[in-house]
């Protein structure tokens, strides 16, 4: 069983766009997997689109069982309402949970060191699962140095199997033609994935059979040492996706 936990450099990198799109295209691929977002802050919609994604194998309640309402950081809006939440009640219920599948995708919050809960962030929870780190940036100026920031917070070992995802903007510029380039200057290039922007920000009504989006989920997945293709049409909302 392989967990894979999808971190980012700042909220609102990419991080459920990214774990969506790894969920359904290993799903259609015939992969059993499990997508969860264990702690959730200021409303549940990321985890309902995991589980969609995950073709609902699971409730809400295990995918997302730490549910609080404050737009806040989890553990400032557990605190609102009276709850602490722990390392080791969320990396038991992940364990648990993971039980019968192949693959899990784990989604945390916020960037890798915003707190999660009373004693942890994502790190902790990556280190304490042993999972493969996927951080997500937004391909803009700047994300070079967010990106080696979040890698060096990270153990060596944790951070030399890393994948490292760039969202391009709906316009690029030079920093988005050249972040790959110059990350691959302190990384191993194969580490580095570049998706293109998605439309409206949204996710794509069919599925890709081919072009950029297609090639570069094919690349992810064989990186992370995942040699699935999908062999049907991914859903979407109960609708075919092709």
């Amino acid at each position: 069983m392989t967990i894979l936990f999808i971190t980012g450099t700042d909220t609102g990198a990419g991080k459920t766009v990214l774990a969506t799109l790894l969920t359904q295209w290993l799903r259609a691929g015939g992969v059993r997997v499990a997508a969860l977002k264990p702690l959730c802050s200021g409303g549940r919609a990321d985890a309902a689109m995991l589980r969609t994604a995950a073709g609902q194998v699971l409730p809400l309640d295990t995918v997302n069982p730490w549910p609080f309402r404050a737009s806040l950081a989890p553990v400032l809006a557990a605190r609102r309402e009276r709850q602490q939440v722990r390392l080791t009640e969320v990396v038991e219920h992940i364990r648990r949970v993971s039980q019968g599948f192949e693959v899990v995708v784990v989604e945390g919050a916020g960037g890798l060191l915003s707190p999660l809960g009373e004693d942890f962030a994502s790190r902790e929870l990556i280190c304490a699962l042993k999972a493969t780190p996927i951080v997500v940036a937004p391909n803009r100026l700047g994300a070079v140095n967010a990106i080696r920031l979040t890698l060096a917070a990270l153990p060596p070992r944790c951070a030399a199997r890393a994948q490292i995802v760039f969202f391009d903007p709906p316009r690029p510029d030079s920093a988005t033609r050249t972040n790959a380039g110059l990350l691959g200057e302190f990384i191993a290039p194969a580490q580095i994935h570049r998706f293109p922007w998605l439309r409206g920000g949204r996710l794509p009504v069919r599925a890709p059979r081919r072009g950029r989006l297609h090639a570069a989920l094919q690349t992810l997945v064989q990186s992370l040492g995942l040699a699935w293709a999908p062999a049907a049409p991914l859903q979407r909302n109960n609708r075919e996706v092709r």
